[in-house]
């Protein structure tokens, strides 16, 4: 099975062995010991209660932007870490996929804040976008309206890569000229048009997550891929989150 999530698509989903026998050997399949679909969605709401959890301590903590500043840039640069990690040894992400959730709490609570003092409102109809996103999504899924084909995920993929090489070259040009000014920077109609773009796009990854947290539930992966499949779904959800907050600051600029 080769995925097309960015998160997935590394060899912790192609090569871990799946635990299951076949029906010529004599050993019984230990079905408690098998990724399933509702552990993983299990998992993924520890994961979300641990992030809200974080970000509800920065959002009382402080109300200088500069301490907030401090705490999302140091989170997103350790959930960053955290998520690489994982992606090569996906045995630790039992330990690993509630460790992102705080760090990437302190991600999402500093952001959130500092969106909050500029735009009153905002992250509240942020989270509100998110998770009626994410439930429609699931409902296209669950209900087969939306089917991930190859070409599908082939489509999604490009996009997703398209998006983090135009996202990473704004930035690095940012940072060696001064008056260099990303397209999607402002609140001009291209800068919105490419903020619904990605929200699309970032949409659309959610299919793969749910594709791929079934085919591995169906593969009989080892257990503590319950863990590694929340982390997946986390990632894109917080992607998506911020991807909201972009649009609605733009929409609510003068």
């Amino acid at each position: 099975m080769e995925s097309k999530n960015p998160f997935f698509r590394t060899k912790s989903f192609t090569n871990t062995s799946s635990v299951g026998t076949s029906s010529y050997e004599t050993r019984a399949i230990d079905y408690t010991d098998t990724m399933t679909v509702s552990g993983t969605i299990n998992k993924s709401f520890i994961l979300l209660l641990l992030l809200v959890a974080s970000a509800s301590l920065i959002w009382n903590m402080s109300t200088n932007p500069n301490n907030l500043m401090v705490f999302a840039i140091g989170g997103a640069i350790v959930g960053f870490i955290l998520v690489l990690v994982s992606t090569f040894k996906p045995h630790l992400s039992t330990y690993l996929a509630p460790a992102y959730a705080v760090f990437e709490g302190l991600f999402i609570g500093g952001i959130s804040a500092i969106f909050e003092m500029q735009y009153p409102g905002i992250v509240i109809n942020a989270i509100a976008a998110t998770f009626v996103t994410f439930l429609v999504c699931l409902g296209l899924y669950k209900y087969k309206i939306v089917k991930v084909t190859e070409k599908f995920k082939s489509i999604v993929i490009a996009a997703t890569v398209a998006i983090a090489v135009y996202y990473l070259g704004s930035w690095i040009f940012s940072m060696i000229f001064s008056s260099f000014q990303p397209v999607h920077y402002g609140n001009s109609n291209v800068s919105i048009g490419i903020s619904v773009f990605v929200i699309i796009i970032a949409s659309l990854n959610l299919f793969l997550d749910f594709d791929q947290i079934d085919k591995g539930a169906e593969q009989k992966m080892p257990k503590y891929m319950e863990w590694y499949g929340a982390m997946g779904l986390m990632i894109t959800l917080v992607w998506l989150y911020i991807e909201f907050l972009r649009l609605l600051s733009k929409l609510g600029r003068d």
